[in-house]
This record gives C-alpha cells, sequence and structure tokens, in this order.
C-alpha cells in the first residue's frame, strides 16, 4: 500500500503551523486586485488585501486554482510514489474542484483521490483534521477517501458576517437588500447547507449580539458536536474570538482542540472584516 499525501487548497483557513503539524499541503487560489493576480496566501496576505482596498485599487475577484496548476501540485507527490487524497473549497462555490479533476485524469487510475467538501474554510478544516486522523491509522487513500465523505454532511459551519459591502460587491447580495439590511443594522448569519450559502438568521443590532445568538445554537447543540475539533475562523476579528472563547469556556475543557484561524483572502474578500465564525461536525 502507497504513503498517502492528504492534499487540500488555501480556502482550507488552516495555519501554516496546522499545516505543517499536521503535514497538509495546499495549492492557492486566486485573488484578482487592482489589475494583478496574486496566490492566496502566498503573495498576499489578508491585512495586505483590505490595506489595498482601503487605498482604492479597487475591490478583489476570485478565480479558481487551474488545471495546470493542480497538474503541477500533484506531480511530484505522484513521482515519488505516493497516493493523494484531496478535498478543498465545494463544487458548488468554485471551480476549483473541477479544475482538480482534470488534472487528475492525467494520471494513473486509482491514485488521486477527490473528495466534494460541500463546504468552505475550516468547514474543510475540519474534514482534513480526520483524515490526517485516518491516514495516521495507516489506512490506504481510497478508505480514507470513502470516510472522509461520510463525514461532510455532518459537518457545521456558520457566519456571522458584520459588513454586507464585501457580499454585495462580491456579487452576491443586491443592492437595495445590502441597502435596507445596512439601514435595519442586519447582522446576518450565514450557514453552509447543501454545498451553498444562505442566510439562516438575522439579528438586529450590534454585531456581539449576533455573536451571542450564534454561540448560544452552538452551547444548545453542544451534547451532539464531535469534541476533536471545534475552530474559531474569522477575518481580522480577534477581539471577537476571545469573545466567544469566553462564552464557550464552561464547556471548553470538554472540547479536545479549541483551534482559532484566520481566514484567508478568498474567504475574506466575500466576508470582508470582522467576519468570524464558529465550525464544527455533529455526530450521528
Amino acid at each position: 500500500m502507497r504513503k498517502v499525501i492528504i492534499a487540500s487548497d488555501s480556502t482550507c483557513d488552516l495555519s501554516d503551523e496546522l499545516l505543517k503539524k499536521y503535514d497538509i499541503k495546499t495549492v492557492p487560489l486566486y485573488i484578482n486586485l487592482g489589475g494583478i493576480s496574486y496566490h492566496d496566501k502566498v503573495d498576499i496576505t489578508v491585512p495586505e488585501m483590505y490595506e489595498k482596498i482601503e487605498s482604492s485599487e479597487g475591490f478583489p475577484k476570485t478565480s479558481a486554482t487551474t488545471p495546470a496548476d493542480f497538474y503541477e501540485f500533484f506531480k511530484p507527490f505522484i513521482d515519488d510514489g505516493y497516493d493523494i487524497v484531496y478535498t478543498g473549497i465545494g463544487g458548488k462555490l468554485s471551480g476549483t474542484l473541477q479544475s482538480a479533476y482534470i488534472a487528475s485524469q492525467e494520471f494513473e487510475a486509482g491514485r488521486i483521490f477527490l473528495v466534494d467538501s460541500c463546504n468552505l474554510s475550516t468547514g474543510i478544516g475540519l474534514i482534513l483534521m480526520k483524515a490526517v486522523k485516518y491516514r495516521n491509522l495507516g489506512m490506504g487513500a481510497s478508505e480514507i477517501a470513502e470516510k472522509m465523505e461520510a463525514i461532510v454532511p455532518k459537518v457545521r459551519s456558520q457566519f456571522v458576517i458584520d459588513t454586507l459591502e464585501y457580499l454585495h460587491k462580491g456579487g452576491r447580495l443586491s443592492g437595495s437588500t445590502a441597502l435596507v439590511a445596512t439601514a435595519l443594522r442586519i447582522k446576518p448569519m450565514i450557514k453552509v447547507v447543501d454545498g451553498g450559502m444562505v442566510v439562516a438568521k438575522k439579528t438586529i443590532g450590534s454585531l456581539t449580539r449576533a455573536i451571542k445568538v450564534m454561540v448560544d445554537e452552538f452551547l444548545d447543540n453542544f451534547d451532539k458536536i464531535d469534541k476533536e475539533f471545534v475552530f474559531i475562523t474569522h477575518s481580522e476579528s480577534h477581539q471577537n474570538a476571545d469573545f466567544i472563547r469566553s462564552r464557550v469556556n464552561k464547556v471548553s475543557s470538554q472540547i479536545d482542540n479549541l483551534v482559532e484561524t484566520n481566514a484567508g483572502c478568498v474567504i475574506s474578500s466575500h466576508c470582508g472584516p470582522g467576519c468570524i465564525g464558529i465550525l464544527y461536525i455533529e455526530e450521528d
């Protein structure tokens, strides 16, 4: 049985430290801003992206990793005798998975296994953490992929959005809806459902109030939550991440790994500064 590489893309929003610790390989998506194309998390950071936006260099557009990128990414591992299991941003959210599929067809069958996460950000990260566990147990690529696919529908991802400007300018929210929501001080909670993003709840008032609603839902469901990994992921919202930690303090000792991560440029370009979420796997 061949050794296994666990692979993803930059939208998994795992820190460099986590990627190194768990030996997960990633390929970047693209951020197009001010006439320049950047590799997410390689050529540009989130603070740099926001600074460029504020200095009127334009508004970022994202684009998928190309089949050629994936071919160059996969080939060294295949040449070294590895099988690859890849999961990244969901197929309904980006063309990246399709690019990975096209590239995988250039290699011998049974060497590259693709899993549609039907998710984004550390919703992907949760699946990757389980994949690493299965790899460390000595499972082969096909068995790991099968187990990952069983986890996909159990992942729960939700984010509270502070500003609707990014969803509007990114083409995911109409101008009139954004105007009304801003006037009413609506802070939407976005959930990933069936591979797409939906507005699950609308809280009127402050971002803090919306975060409380999100965390209360997490606590209400806590008995059904897989305690191995829970992620708090945000875009330049460190203070609110501390606030969430304080709110879940009474149950945090029951969580093996309560991990804070920063959203990369792709996710941040759609949700904007202040966006923050709590992500976990729901047990049967």
